[in-house]
């Protein structure tokens, strides 16, 4: 069986700056902010599962100030400057990427981000990200970092099963719309209400399975592993997990001890882990 890498490095790292053109509430736990600006001409799009690291300017900041490395002592440089000075920062999957012919809101490229909120900016109990996301204006400056994609799945490979909460809704839209028009398999997104659905464009083989929670009080992640467990799959070519943290490992352990796949064949990530604040 041919071998590969286990995820897809960016080729060249760069904080790559740009600016919010515009936000909206897209559904009762999602916001989409749309960035843009020159650096992104520089931004290599992937598709797929693209994530990346988003540095916001918190509301007592006066400026955007960033790590001057984009090696691996990024992340010493941004532990070393003050809790003044230090930016937020939160993982994203590029829900959209639009050339500058294609952009929406003017000549240089643009990147849609869509941001989960279970909590309300003006009643304070939103992590800071989601509170940005919220209450951003255009013009607000932010920063990326590449960071690549989990999504790698060999090239024959073609039965697929993709599973997540509302956290992975990105990543697995971004692979159902960059997967090969003969992929087959199955989807399985959990959100937090009916009204959460999107518009994805699905390739024909595949099915996508969306799962609104019954109780708002649900521990997310709970039905999708359920669903999973019961659905009586076919064994994938290869499988991506994502989302809480015991949804992600769950289904890995179901399919790897239960259905006997080979550990290889399932990238699986813990996004955020239920009890601790995210967003």
């Amino acid at each position: 069986m041919a071998k590969r890498s286990k995820y897809v490095k960016p080729e060249h790292r760069e904080f790559l700056h740009a600016r919010v053109l515009g936000s909206k509430q897209i559904s009762p736990h999602f916001v989409r902010v749309t960035v843009g600006g020159p650096d992104l001409h520089s931004y290599a799009s992937l598709g797929f599962d693209q994530w990346f690291r988003l540095f916001l300017r918190t509301p007592e900041q006066s400026e955007l100030r960033l790590p001057t490395s984009t090696s691996k002592l990024w992340y010493a440089q941004y532990l070393a400057m003050s809790k003044a000075t230090r930016p937020v920062i939160r993982n994203y999957t590029v829900r959209s990427f639009r050339t500058a012919e294609a952009a929406l809101h003017g000549d240089t490229p643009e990147i849609d981000i869509d941001f989960v909120c279970h909590g309300s900016a003006d009643a304070g109990d939103a992590g800071p990200a989601s509170t940005w996301a919220q209450s951003v204006s255009p013009g607000e400056d932010v920063a990326l970092l590449d960071e690549g994609l989990i999504h790698n799945p060999l090239p024959e490979a073609r039965q697929l099963l993709l599973v997540g909460d509302e956290s992975a809704l990105p990543a697995i839209a971004g692979i159902l719309e960059s997967s090969p028009d003969d992929a087959r398999g199955d989807a399985f997104v959990e959100v937090p209400d009916a009204d959460d659905i999107q518009e994805i464009r699905v390739p024909d083989g595949m099915t996508l399975h969306w799962l609104p929670r019954r109780d708002p009080h649900d521990r997310p992640g709970t039905l999708a592993l359920e669903t999973v467990r019961a659905a009586g799959l076919d064994l994938p070519d290869y499988a991506f997990v994502a989302g809480e943290q015991a949804l992600a490992s769950g289904v890995r352990r179901f399919l790897v001890t239960d259905l006997g796949m080979p550990k290889t064949e399932v990238a699986f990530t813990g996004f955020w882990r239920h009890g601790h604040a995210a967003g």
